[in-house]
């Protein structure tokens, strides 16, 4: 695991990283590298879907009855994006560290499919729903993969010339771990699991506009009760109480990043009631729109 670490931290430096304080899109397309110097408390946040790969540190997320702790050597993989609460934690003194790896859907399908060819799958016990996410290990062959990523994310060419295979591996060698089920989940057009994350895309992209439970179990192909019970397997959110927090967290990054005003942030996130903004935004955050521009 040392060799990770080494590897990160060698990037950091040549990328002109090592005061990074977030995360950055890296030369590899859907490859984003995360820094923080120190750690957070628990507080609620959006999770992008994809594999989470930690190479130092510690996170907690915080699930209504369980919650995952991965650190350095684990990796996580969310189908689907979550409002989720999350904290994180240096060790010794050192920055968190690690890197996030989107999963393209088209190159999800098909190498799905070449598994499937070479019955390198069964379909029984695939993830229909959140709870089955877990965090787990790097085997000695991940690790290697993810130390040929870091290798070329320092080289301009090789990382343009081999990012996308070495990527093409990476998801690979997830799908066949433990928690490949996740991600092999998405790929089955007709299960609960991917029709919800298709669900979630378009809340996604819409989340300021009139959304309707109905119209989103229309999109899918479900009736209303079997959406509504789907969704909430998958994300342990209603979709309404989710499509609210994903309009909370939007607004306070208008509010913290863009300097908006508590009234614009909440009308551009699709309320039209300032007050009842103002009543939920503290709810969740536990301080008002007001306090959290004092803090930013």
């Amino acid at each position: 695991m040392s060799n990770i670490i080494d590897a990160m931290h060698t990037f950091a430096k040549q990328a002109n990283l090592l005061n990074l304080e977030g995360n950055v899109e890296t030369s590899i397309s859907g490859v984003r590298f995360f820094r923080a110097s120190k750690g957070s408390p628990r507080q609620p946040l959006v999770y992008q879907s994809g594999i989470i790969i930690v190479g130092q540190g510690r996170k907690v997320i915080y699930f209504p009855e369980h919650e995952i702790q991965y650190g350095a050597g684990d990796y996580l993989v969310l189908g689907v994006p979550m409002p989720l609460e999350c904290a994180s934690f240096s060790d010794n003194g050192l920055p968190i560290m690690g890197l996030a790896v989107d999963v393209n859907p088209s190159l999800l399908h098909k190498l799905v499919n070449q598994m499937r060819q070479h019955q390198r799958y069964t379909d029984n016990g695939l993830c229909r729903q959140i709870s089955c996410v877990q965090s787990a290990k790097l085997d000695m062959v991940l690790e290697q993969t993810l130390q040929r990523l870091l290798g070329i994310l320092i080289e301009p060419i090789e990382a343009d010339i081999f990012g996308p295979d070495v990527v093409k591996e990476l998801v690979y060698r997830v799908l066949c771990g433990p928690q490949g089920k996740t991600l092999i989940g998405l790929a089955q057009h007709d299960g609960h699991y991917a029709r919800v994350a298709r669900a979630l895309n378009t809340m996604h992209a819409n989340f300021a506009g009139p959304i309707t439970v109905e119209t989103l179990a229309e999109d899918v192909n479900m009736s209303v009760s079997a959406f509504h019970r789907a969704f909430k397997q998958v994300t342990f959110e209603s979709p309404l109480q989710y499509l609210k927090k994903i309009r909370l967290v939007k607004a306070k990054d208008l509010i913290t990043t863009n300097g908006s005003r508590a009234n614009e942030a909440a009308f551009q996130v699709g309320y039209t009631s300032a007050s009842q903004f103002s009543r939920e935004f503290k709810r969740h955050f536990n301080q008002s729109p007001s306090e959290i521009s004092l803090g930013n």
